[in-house]
């Protein structure tokens, strides 16, 4: 089945790419074939026709007759949904629902139809294909890594969350893509998907990394986030001596949390490797720890999102990976596929024209309840702007917040990086510090004072108006900050590098920012509150900004560091 099942999908990424580059040459006509379908097929559910999607003939008209509007709008009829009821947003039987992370407030159920599943299946094997083109360019390079194409290493949990009322099954849009993807998930991993069911997210990962360091075909590794990405290379390391053993020994660690029925069926397939085991335990020794890098000598290959606040995380990547190159694949989210990835080590990706429709909401029309929108090919690059969906997920010029700034155009279409959620600034005053904004100034710090941050969250001080900026760090394992008073008044200098809004305002209306250093551990409390709140493990992504002056509430600080000037006031 793996002999017949890699040259068919190849040759469907091979045809989908070749196909999408075409209509990249006349978005407008594509998206415009796109949102006839959608309504066509919409038409006759109980929101299609409130709309009245049956009488819309052109683009024009569909931006004139449907509101914009928030999830708050859709969330009853999503609810009537989950109970079951037919024909509410969707044309076609909803077989699963996807929930957003909740990183950011309450969780959002997205209905997921075969027809939709279609459409984002589409940009992932257009993504796939402009892989099957890029990779060659380094494996030529490499060949000690590139042997030939083979397994993917992933620690997802691709457990479900639940079962609706109305019979329906929900969960991270990962776990059901998975799922309904069952089979060619069992021919891509290389670890059992069994193992990817199991609960404790811990014991999930040491599985997962146990099956897969004895699979000799492992030549990539993924995850939603480079966050993500970090914590399985950690887990790796901290774990390794017991992965070692239980790899000589064919036996499972007594401490790991495993259902039984599960347990069994893990067992099962589970057997001793002396020889694995003494090339690792040699490793170990020789390198003083286990990384991908050096644990799989032919992994070529890294697959993680870009964008963002990815930037941060992707600075701690070659102590793991050496100069591995990482591919984004799609820009998605639990509610559309917005961009497929085209190159490696690039965080730009084309709109992916064919799996929703799409508008730019420019900065000057933020405020205003009804926006005018921009279409494809009327953005500017360089400029940042609030993005709709409609889809076949039964949402209409739906604000889902994301700020994307245009880089380029491919062909006519234009080419996207996810900056931050609209809900993502901090402001002291009018400045408007956005996560962009705060994490290309981490990343310039970092290797200017050449130390590794674990993580990092500015938050306000809650006494003063206007507020200081509080600028919480928690150095990675093993580093130290020589001069944390020089540190902190490069913060402010190179986050008005970075933000021109803020260099205006700190000259006269927001006081000096602080710094204070966290204890060990600190951001994993955070993590902790943020997964018992009901974020998915698989969707966890820790704002690197924050209004809510208890954010940081249990988190320990250390040492609390003032500019000169503050401390005067202070005095």
């Amino acid at each position: 089945m793996a002999n017949l099942l890699l040259p068919i999908v190849q040759a469907y990424a091979r045809y989908a790419k070749a196909n999408f580059v075409r209509k990249t040459q006349q978005p407008l006509q594509t998206q415009a074939r796109f949102l006839q379908k959608l309504l066509r097929v919409q038409q006759e559910t109980e929101l299609g026709k409130t709309f009245g999607l049956s009488e819309i003939r052109s683009i024009d008209q569909f931006r004139e007759r449907v509101p914009i509007l928030p999830y708050s709008s859709y969330e009853p009829y999503t609810d009537r949904v989950a109970l079951g009821e037919p024909n509410v947003l969707n044309a076609d039987p909803v077989i699963y629902i996807n929930l957003t992370s909740g990183s950011t407030g309450k969780q959002k159920m997205v209905p997921v139809t075969q027809r939709f599943k279609a459409s984002l299946s589409r940009a992932n094997a257009t993504a796939l294909g402009f892989f099957l083109e890029v990779f060659p360019r380094y494996a030529a390079q490499h060949p000690e890594r590139w042997l030939e194409f083979g397994k993917i290493v992933s620690t997802n949990s691709i457990r479900l969350q639940g079962t609706t009322e109305g019979g329906i099954e929900y969960g991270p849009v990962t776990a059901g893509s998975f799922r309904m993807n069952r089979r060619l998930c069992q021919q891509a991993f290389a670890q059992p998907l069994d193992a990817m069911e199991v609960a404790d997210g811990v014991s999930r990962h040491y599985l997962c990394l146990l099956f897969s360091l004895v699979n000799p075909q492992v030549r990539g590794i993924v995850a939603n986030f480079p966050m993500l990405m970090l914590r399985t290379c950690q887990y790796l390391d901290k774990y390794a001596e017991s992965l070692i053993q239980d790899i000589a020994t064919g036996q499972f660690a007594d401490w790991l949390t495993v259902e039984p029925a599960l347990k069994a069926q893990l067992a099962a397939d589970w057997r001793a490797n002396p020889k694995r085991a003494a090339e690792l335990r040699q490793v170990l020794e020789t390198e003083g720890r286990l990384t991908p890098y050096n644990a799989w000598k032919q992994l070529s290959l890294i697959g993680t999102a870009l964008g963002g606040t990815s930037d941060f995380y992707l600075k701690r990547f070659p102590n793991y990976f050496g100069d591995l190159p990482v591919f984004g694949g799609v820009y998605g989210t639990a509610e559309a596929n917005f961009g497929v990835c085209y190159e490696l080590n690039q965080e730009g990706c084309i709109l992916a024209i064919e799996s929703g429709f799409y508008e730019f909401v420019p900065p000057e029309q933020w405020e205003e309840s009804q926006p005018k929108t921009l279409l494809p090919t009327e953005v500017k690059v360089g400029e940042q702007y609030r993005i709709l969906l409609s889809s076949y997920s039964g949402f209409y010029r739906y604000d889902i917040g994301d700020v994307v700034e245009v880089t380029g155009f491919f062909g006519q279409t234009p080419i996207i990086v996810f900056r931050h959620r609209r809900g993502g600034l901090l402001s002291s005053t009018t400045e408007k510090t956005t996560e962009y904004h705060l994490t290309q100034t981490m990343r310039a710090l970092q290797q200017e004072f050449g130390i590794l941050l674990d993580d990092f969250c500015v938050t306000l001080s809650e006494q003063e108006f206007p507020a200081h900026y509080l600028v919480n760090i928690e150095l990675a394992a093993g580093q130290r900050l020589e001069n944390p008073a020089v540190f902190l008044a490069r913060f402010d200098q190179a986050l008005g590098e970075f933000n021109d809004q803020y260099r205006m305002v700190r000259q006269d209306a927001v006081p000096p920012p602080r710094l204070r250093l966290l204890a060990p551990g600190s951001f994993t409390v955070v993590k902790q509150r943020l997964l018992q709140r009901g974020t998915s493990e698989s969707q966890l992504k820790l704002p690197h900004l924050s209004e809510d002056r208890n954010f940081l509430a249990g988190t320990t600080v250390e040492q609390e560091i003032r500019l000169p000037l503050d401390l005067a006031v202070q005095s």
